[in-house]
């Protein structure tokens, strides 16, 4: 296979993506300004709490840092050091509001030093900062990130609790100077006090009771004015997909959606999208704590990708966010290292079953075959449709059995999960449903078997597909009833490979299993020792990330794999990309949640999400990222 890139033949594509080994970055200055804040801000937090330290060896370096000594220097020594240590990470990214924060603070800094210390070589070293910083104020030209009103409550959660532990700190630094012996209890309720500038039940001698007076109430006044500036400022939301972006984006992949399989996920509606300068391409993205991630393959033409690419990079320099792709196929991967210089690496492989070699014949499908007939002895039958063959009623069932039988309270699903069924253009898509008939209700409908109707009639179980260009399907997402028989999905993927040929289904996508190399070549004879201990840590791995039962599981139907890579700037955003990437697809949820009353409310407004796991036995597997 041979790819054209804007008029390029690039040749053949390589088994395997190797990795690009590129020449060190040069050393920017936000990253240096950011990490000396981090320092000064450190070592401003010391010189406010502890006294030992403004009197230490440390104190020729300490003093020449805004505010150390007195009551008042104290507390602004503190203020100043949260503040630096708040803005660092801003710095750091470039961002434009950091650095009007940092104009503004510096100063300030470099009067209080010769105000307060009549120091002349502090107020020279911040002025010196700050004028390096305006120096250089084209490079923090970054754009904010999204952002709600949430955040002002996670704020005041966690600035609150870190008051109140430095409060003890504070409160505590001063053993000499503290008058009789008193509890922990009477040390908090002191901290508390202080935090809202009242006196607390500790007294000191002499002016430390000033000190920590000051210092306690400039935590305070630190928390309260943070929280109503998070509150008050505008909101910044996430990019959403618009629906002239979704008429576009339907528009390509009616040309071009046989190339990928991930394609009709990227109408999810909670991604943004980028087009190139053309229209003939696109990439969608979400932004995740600070990443600006990418699923699958660009859409669109194949030689139109790399303006779509450069749009898609120039929203990241814009922003200052980390770019990554997850999932990207071969071709895809290789046309991300050549446009933009970043490195791709092998994640893992998509199960892909070619309909017309698929069979349950032969003893490589005996253990499939047993169970889809045990069920089908058990009283189930199935169904396989496209959606605009169900009636509204039935699909309104479905939508809520699928919402109902969802093993979690946080959806996931991000690479390869759609978020709904049924919605207004996704009549191409497949459902596939597993019937039985229990105890009669009192309505004639199917029972749940304890003599009450259910309200799911005699439905059991859910596959949902996406379409794959006009002759292909993706799994999205399995559900089932948890009172059902375990082999539900198997059941259900047997059926739907077998009604394809009426629907004109030549190849099903199914799962895509993590590190699937790995997992495979370590448990045969022969294999090294790091490759079984790597395949130790994947197998320990599984018991939350089910990384190894989803291998199998996709073995049983003997696809072939279809490698998928990650595609990063440098190895050390690796970490920072895994974990955006783990609270994209809904593991990790390191938000405030509405409330249980308020998140029911919300669903019921719109049209229901349905992500792509129910991990309920070991036969509901998950279509993970």
């Amino acid at each position: 296979m041979s790819v054209t890139v804007d008029g390029d033949k690039s040749g053949s594509v390589p088994g395997r993506l190797r990795r690009i080994v590129r020449g060190p970055r040069p050393e920017r200055v936000p990253a240096l300004v950011g990490t000396a804040c981090t320092l000064i801000g450190l070592i401003d937090v010391a010189a406010g709490v502890f006294p030992r330290f403004r009197a230490s060896r440390m104190h020729a370096v300490a003093e020449v840092l805004p505010g150390t000594l007195g009551p008042l220097s104290a507390a602004l020594s503190l203020s100043v050091g949260i503040l630096l240590l708040l803005l660092a990470h801003g710095l750091k990214r470039d961002k434009r509001r950091a650095w009007r924060a940092a104009v503004v603070l510096l100063p300030l800094g470099a009067v209080a030093q010769f105000a307060w210390r009549h120091s002349v070589t502090g107020a020279v070293l911040s002025l010196a900062l700050l004028a390096l910083l305006v120096r250089h104020r084209g490079q923090f030209a970054a754009l904010p990130d999204p952002r709600s009103r949430w955040r002002a409550v996670a704020n005041f959660v966690l600035m609150g609790a870190g008051s109140i532990v430095l409060g003890l700190v504070i409160v505590s630094a001063h053993p000499r100077r503290v008058v009789g012996s008193p509890s922990l209890t009477d040390r908090l309720e002191h901290v508390l006090y202080g935090l809202f500038g009242f006196e607390g039940p500790v007294a000191y001698t002499g002016d430390t009771d000033w000190t920590v007076g000051y210092s306690l109430g400039a935590l305070g006044m630190l928390t309260a004015l943070t929280t109503a500036y998070l509150a008050f400022r505008p909101e910044h939301p996430a990019a959403r997909l618009t629906e002239d972006d979704e008429t576009r984006l339907r528009a390509l992949l009616a040309q071009h959606g046989a190339r990928d399989s991930l394609g009709h996920f990227a109408l999810r509606r909670d991604k943004g999208v980028v087009f190139s300068p053309s229209g003939k391409a696109a990439v969608c993205y979400r932004v995740v704590s600070g990443v600006m991630l990418a699923s699958g393959d660009p859409i669109g033409d194949v030689e139109a990708w790399p303006g779509a690419i450069e749009r898609f990079m120039d929203e990241a320099k814009a922003h200052s966010w980390t770019p990554a792709v997850m999932g990207c196929s071969e071709t895809g991967g290789q046309v991300w290292t050549r446009e933009t210089g970043l490195d791709a690496l092998e994640l893992g492989d998509e199960a892909i079953v070619d309909v017309a070699d698929f069979s349950l014949s032969g003893r490589a499908m005996r253990n499939v075959r047993q169970m889809v007939k045990r069920i089908e002895r058990n009283g189930y039958t199935t169904k396989v449709r496209r959606v605009r063959d169900l009636s509204d009623g039935e699909l309104a069932r479905i939508r809520r059995a699928a919402e109902d039988w969802r093993g979690t309270d946080t959806e996931r699903g991000f690479s390869m999960a759609l978020g709904r069924i049924g919605g207004p253009g996704d009549g191409d898509a497949v459902i596939a449903t597993a019937h039985k008939d229990d105890a009669e209700g009192p309505d004639g409908a199917g029972g749940a078997g304890d003599g009450s109707a259910s309200p799911y009639g005699d439905l059991k179980a859910i596959i949902h597909f996406v379409p794959w260009g006009p002759d292909g399907m993706s799994l999205e997402l399995m559900r089932r009833d948890r009172a059902a028989d375990p082999g539900m999905n198997e059941l259900l993927i047997v059926a739907a490979l077998q009604q394809s040929p009426r629907l004109g289904i030549e190849r099903i996508s199914l799962n895509f299993a993590m590190f699937r190399a790995a997992l495979a070549r370590g448990e045969k004879i022969g294999a090294g020792p790091v490759l079984r201990m790597w395949r130790g840590l994947l197998v320990f791995l599984s018991r939350w990330f089910q990384i190894e039962s989803l291998y199998k599981f996709n073995a049983k139907f003997q696809p072939r794999w279809e490698p998928r890579f990650v595609v990063y700037r440098k190895s050390s955003d690796l970490p920072r990309i895994g974990f955006a990437a783990m609270q994209a697809e809904g593991f990790v949820n390191v938000s405030l949640p509405l409330p249980r009353l308020f998140a029911r409310r919300s669903r019921a407004r719109g049209p229901q999400p349905c992500a792509h796991l129910t991990p309920t036995s070991s036969d509901q597997e998950m279509r993970a990222a």
